[in-house]
């Protein structure tokens, strides 16, 4: 699942099989040497997969580190990532009749503490604006670590009567929370960018039939668009949304290092907010009630686990349907070669693939040599490479090398459009079915604790038999707490196995009442 590729690749990103000492000397040295040579990775990621990811966001051009800890500069690169996800759920919201809007940054302290629960949850995360220039404010003002008692005392003004409702709204924003812990990019920032989602409706049966559907969207952008496979299922009382009734996620594994990583979530907040900011409506008969709400969003989190899953060591890897450019095309002119018609004929293949909707660019930069460029854009892991040389332009053909298994095949320029749009197919494919299958290698079933103990100790995505009490969820994080992290439940899958009676949960030895993934996680 974690890289792409079956094997660990020696070579270095450079493509010329070395790796140079002088790509570990650091700072600025390190930046002129890469331009200079292309040279690649330094570290392995498989042998140190913290500071490979470190490296990949960088060097691949997703990220820059800013100069406030915790903060990232999100690159063109991965904006244009964002924005293919957000194309598509934007278009699926609004054909269940969602509509965007736009709330403040700021949230008054009052309305921030209104709901118990969900402040406890979020109380430590959360930054403040204390000044204005040299003044104190009289009132700090909270920054939304999310935006529930932003909206919710509005739709309280908003919602009269059943022909109000549903009330169905989704803003594309960012928010703040003050994570202390491990910042690392896309995975935990102090800033991120997200969508949320605030619905509320007269009855339950609706709200209940919201939260999965839109689950359903956030398992298609995780397996169709970023190639990785997700379990859908629901976090425990303990892991779910402060203040909500309960909680629904995708949620995803990454085999390098045996981490759970929650995907997406909808929540269903049951009527919980409706009673603090009093949202009640009338309905048909005159009848007072309060509405169901939901909650739901997903993160730029989604461009960090592809990059954990499907990098190797010469890089990013994109899956084509969330690539910026899909295939990128190098002139390869040789000595004494017809340089203007390999050119000419680059820049026909781009306009030939362009006008069948496939995202592609050349590359004629002369600066650097064909060598060069196949690591540069190996290492921002464009799904397709085209090669144009001499032979190429004598036999009206062009090369084309795969990036999840470098393959690489002679295509008739008569048959360009359709043989690169099978292989953009075949590449999207491969890359989710190798996903799977070391996804699917770093599942074991449990039935005991010490089998719980020996699979945790193996990175492994543990399912196991609970009796879902809380306080034996506690006792597991207690009992694995060690230097890498504690074990928590991920999510109780909506496909569950079947639970043989008399079956006993894994930690307390009672009778188990489903099966639960259990993990350390992100």
């Amino acid at each position: 699942m974690a890289s792409g590729e079956g094997k660990k690749s020696k070579d270095n990103a450079s493509g010329e099989g070395k790796k140079s000492k002088a790509n570990a000397s650091g700072g600025a040295k390190k930046k002129e040497v890469k331009r200079e040579t292309g040279l690649g990775l330094t570290n392995s990621k498989d042998e140190n997969f913290g500071e490979w990811y470190s490296e990949v966001v960088v060097n691949a051009e997703l990220i820059e580190y800013y100069d406030i800890s915790g903060c990232y500069i999100l690159r063109p690169w991965a904006m244009s990532i964002w924005e293919i996800m957000q194309v598509f759920f934007d278009a699926e919201i609004k054909k269940m009749n969602i509509q965007n809007c736009y709330f403040p940054l700021f949230v008054s302290p009052g309305v921030l503490q209104k709901e118990k629960d969900h402040v406890e949850g979020f109380a430590p995360e959360v930054a403040w604006v204390t000044k204005s220039g040299e003044s104190e404010l009289e009132v700090p003002i909270a920054i939304r670590p999310t935006s529930e008692t932003v909206m919710y005392p509005y739709y309280s003004k908003w919602i009269r009567g059943h022909r109000d409702l549903p009330l169905k709204l989704n803003q594309w924003c960012n928010v703040v929370r003050w994570e202390f812990s491990n910042p690392t990019p896309f995975i935990r920032s102090r800033e991120f960018l997200w969508q949320e989602g605030h619905t509320a409706f007269a009855t339950k049966a609706e709200a209940d039939a919201e939260v999965l559907d839109i689950l359903e969207l956030y398992r298609r952008i995780y397996e169709e668009f970023l190639a990785i496979p997700v379990v859908k299922g629901r976090k425990s009382e303990h892991e779910k949304f402060a203040g909500g009734l309960y909680t629904t996620s995708v949620e995803a594994f990454i085999p390098n290092n045996g981490r759970g990583i929650q995907g997406a979530t909808s929540h269903c907040l049951g009527q919980n907010f409706a009673k603090m900011f009093e949202i009640n409506f009338e309905n048909e008969k005159g009848e007072k009630g309060m509405v169901w709400q939901n909650s739901w969003a997903y993160s730029t989190r989604t461009i960090g686990v592809m990059v954990m899953v499907h990098g190797d060591d010469k890089g990013l890897v994109l899956p084509p349907k969330v690539a910026s450019y899909q295939v990128i095309v190098i002139p390869v002119p040789y000595k004494d070669a017809d340089t203007k018609g390999i050119f000419d004929a680059c820049a026909a293949t781009v306009d030939t693939l362009s006008k069948a909707g496939i995202r592609a660019k050349a590359d004629f930069r002369d600066n650097y040599s064909p060598g060069w460029k196949y690591s540069h854009w190996e290492m921002k892991g464009v799904p397709l490479r085209i090669e144009i040389g001499p032979k190429d332009l004598a036999n009206s053909q062009v090369r084309a090398v795969r990036r999840d298994n470098s393959a690489k095949i002679d295509i008739p320029s008569a048959k360009l459009v359709e043989q690169v749009q099978e292989m953009l197919d075949n590449i999207q494919q491969n890359l989710f079915d190798i996903a799977k299958q070391k996804r699917d290698a770093s599942v074991e079933t449990v039935r005991t604790w010490d089998e719980f103990v020996g699979a945790l100790s193996q990175r492994k995505l543990i399912l196991a038999p609970w009796c879902d009490e809380e306080e034996v969820e506690k006792d597991v994080k207690a009992r694995t707490k060690g230097e890498i992290g504690a074990a928590k439940s991920l999510c109780s899958p909506f496909d569950q196995p079947e639970l043989p009676e008399g079956t006993i949960c894994f930690a307390s030895g009672k009778p188990a009442k489903k099966w639960t993934y259990w993990g350390r996680s992100y």
